[in-house]
């Protein structure tokens, strides 16, 4: 079924690979952008393009009125340089802009960006039916709170698909060649101790935004199917960086413990990048 998508974020690290997926399956695409090259990007790719200030209630009202889309897919983020407190903004206030605007304008779906490490503290990977953790203290307050406010508001939509991606790795993330990790390995800034991570490839991450389009409401993780502690996949990323590993460690925070991806599979979702151990030597 062909859809009219309005994919907010469009120029961002899982929108890039999103958008061609979603013109070469036969979508109308309107993408947003801050800048006119993002804008003039979607419209050479085929889509078409919108300038947008996602903080801008109006603005945002205005955008998706024109638009008329069968579906919002949210990919904002601000981790392109900004930091954990404007994220949140974004989480926060420019969901609740989209989710009102999508209301405004009878758009019945909505699939929004989350994450998989949010859950509370806990032995086993978590799954979508694990608490989000609201007791944390600061400084992961804010990050808990900002996504409990987006998941709370993207679920007011008659439809809707929360994607909790697991750590993102792959082509302009902060763990591929050049990226902010190898940064903080040369520095000596990451730790090779209990903590576990559930990565996704952001390949994978965006085709599971494309095929959400038709899955049932409700909270869905993103993650590959190896969780790992920072002590196995640590040295590995480290060979792939060419850089030095960290010497092993002990101790976690109790919310560092993965996430499963049970659910994703069970709607027809299988990661193409199954496990980090081979993929962090191909980004």
């Amino acid at each position: 079924m062909i859809m009219r998508i309005f994919l907010a974020g469009a120029t961002g690290v899982i929108g890039r690979h999103l958008l061609p997926l979603l013109l070469a399956d036969g979508h109308q695409v309107t993408g947003t952008s801050q800048s006119p090259e993002g804008v003039a990007q979607f419209k050479a790719a085929g889509a078409t393009g919108v300038r947008l200030d996602v903080f801008d209630r109006d603005a945002v009202k205005r955008a998706l009125a024109e638009a008329a889309p069968d579906v919002v897919i949210h990919q904002l983020t601000a981790l392109g340089g900004g930091s954990s407190a404007d994220n949140a903004r974004i989480r926060r206030t420019g969901t609740r802009n989209l989710v009102d605007a999508a209301h405004a304008a009878g758009i019945q779906r909505i699939i929004a960006q989350s994450i998989s490490w949010a859950y509370e503290p806990g032995e086993a990977p978590a799954t979508e039916a694990t608490p989000l953790d609201v007791a944390a203290p600061e400084p992961r307050a804010t990050t808990i709170a900002a996504v409990q406010a987006l998941e709370e508001a993207v679920a007011e939509a008659p439809e809707y698909v929360i994607l909790r991606y697991g750590t993102l790795y792959g082509p302009g993330t902060w763990y591929a060649p050049g990226g902010l990790m190898a940064a903080k390995l040369q520095a000596g800034e990451l730790a090779a101790d209990d903590a576990v991570t559930s990565f996704v490839h952001v390949d994978d991450a965006a085709r599971a935004a494309l095929t959400a389009l038709t899955w049932p409401s409700g909270p869905v993780n993103i993650t590959d199917d190896e969780p790992a502690a920072a002590h196995t996949w640590l040295p590995v990323l480290a060979a792939a960086l060419g850089t030095p590993a960290p010497l092993p460690s002990t101790g976690r925070a109790g919310w560092q413990r993965g996430a499963t991806n049970t659910t994703a599979h069970a709607l027809g979702w299988h990661p193409t990048h199954p496990t980090w151990r081979t993929s962090f030597h191909t980004q």
